[in-house]
């Protein structure tokens, strides 16, 4: 690997990675579980067994962790006197109340010092109850004085943590090529898609976009380690054969994004307790596994750069992020991710400083 293309780089062309994977703890453990999707689905199921010592539950005999999204929107979206929308109204004010807490102990953090803006990503923001649930977070922020702005991430969920890898791809490995495969795994789910850069219709990547995905909830088959990576490789060769049928350039790279915290040398120090089996062991190393069994691409050697996973989301982020300095992503799954960001200096923008001084 190229030294100055380490695994979990902090220092990229545009913009500084201030902190990521914080582990705060508070007197019931770590505190972002209390604002995670998981957290959200126990709260809700609290509700509801107190809905059904009155009487019968609205949303029926399925456990909260087994319902869609799908069908909680539907019952949000009922009428005013619907006893389930009444239920998770008040399931929704409660997480809010949990996530505004979670969000104001994050911003007394040094790495978090200055953010104006978070961008909340993840699973959960993209249903009609994450919206619900981010707003009134916001509200509650205003209420409690704290000054940061709350935005949900303007891609496809699922999208997120893929894209984010055009802005950590070494730019040397893009020459001839024109678009990239990448992994994002979670505790949950794990994506694989290819990422085509469009630089020529946007300098800034901002029109990078996922032409083909593919999803596995790999939460639901309980696979070991082993068999997860093995996966891993087929989902990423079906995308190289997709490409070479579609004519698709893909440079000899894969970005891999993954909850916890990433050494330079790629493996987990730590945060990996969602995925099967042991992710931060010693003797293992992902990049190389995957290597291992993809050592082409395209007739090239292959190289595989790891990153935590809500720092590629928040990257994803970035052409859209100009507008302010410090920023971070909050990323609502499985678990709570979180990164926060510096804007670099423009060359452009220090160049007419300069000028402006100089009039002056």
């Amino acid at each position: 690997m190229n030294k100055h293309h380490p695994h979990g780089a902090r220092e990229l062309p545009s913009v500084t990675v201030d902190g990521y994977s914080l582990q705060l703890r508070g007197k019931d453990g770590f505190i972002g579980d209390q604002a995670s999707q998981t957290a959200f689905r126990q709260l809700l199921e609290r509700w509801r067994q107190r809905r059904r010592r009155k009487g019968n539950d609205p949303l029926g005999g399925v456990h909260s962790k087994e319902l869609s999204k799908r069908e909680l929107d539907e019952a949000l979206g009922e009428t005013k006197t619907s006893e389930a929308a009444d239920m998770l109204h008040g399931a929704i004010e409660e997480f809010a109340e949990e996530l505004a807490w979670v969000i104001d102990r994050f911003m007394r953090q040094p790495s978090w010092k200055g953010v104006q803006r978070i961008v909340i990503g993840g699973g959960f923001p993209g249903s009609d109850v994450g919206e619900r649930v981010v707003l009134q977070a916001a509200a509650i922020l205003q209420h409690m004085k704290v000054s940061v702005e709350l935005a949900r991430i303007c891609h496809e969920p699922d999208d997120g943590g893929l894209l984010g890898w055009v802005h950590l791809v070494p730019p040397p490995m893009l020459k001839g090529h024109d678009a990239i495969v990448a992994l994002d795994i979670g505790g949950t789910n794990v994506r694989c898609g290819i990422v085509k850069l469009r630089k020529k219709r946007a300098p800034d990547l901002s029109k990078a976009k996922v032409v083909r995905r593919e999803k596995w909830r790999h939460a639901d088959d309980g696979p070991s380690r082993k068999v997860l990576i093995d996966r891993l490789a087929e989902m990423v060769e079906a995308q190289i054969r997709y490409s070479r049928k579609q004519g698709i350039r893909l440079a000899p790279f894969i970005g891999i994004a993954c909850p916890g915290l990433i050494r330079k040398d790629g493996s987990i120090s730590r945060g990996a307790q969602n995925l099967p089996g042991d992710w931060e062991s010693d003797n293992f190393h992902l990049p190389s596994e995957l290597v291992k069994r993809l050592p082409q691409i395209a007739g090239e050697a292959t190289v595989a750069l790891m990153h935590n996973d809500a720092v590629v989301q928040g990257l994803s982020e970035l052409p859209f992020m100009q507008d302010v300095k410090h920023w971070a992503v909050l990323t609502i799954g499985t678990g709570l991710g979180n990164a926060s960001f510096t804007n670099k200096a423009r060359p452009g923008k220090k160049d007419k400083k300069a000028k402006a001084g100089k009039r002056s």
